[in-house]
């Protein structure tokens, strides 16, 4: 074998992002759980403080998982 020969030099593994089936699902999902909830907020105005306080820890628990995440790959 020689030097320039591709198959004697050890291969690269590539980085490899998200999928994009489970990026559009996860967008898709985001967005009709925020559609979900501002008609809730619209049609039913009483429940708008709790589904705020929901909300604000869903936030922050969903920042940390993101950050598990991508601290995982």
């Amino acid at each position: 074998m020689s030097a320039n020969d591709p198959q004697s030099q050890p291969q690269q593994p590539t980085p490899r992002g998200p999928d994009s089936v489970q990026t559009l699902l996860l967008v898709l999902v985001v967005v009709l759980v925020l559609g979900g909830t501002g008609y809730v907020c619209v049609a039913h105005p009483s429940l708008t403080a709790p589904i705020a306080a929901v909300g604000g820890v869903g936030a922050a628990l969903g920042a940390a998982f993101g950050v598990v995440v991508a601290n995982r790959r």
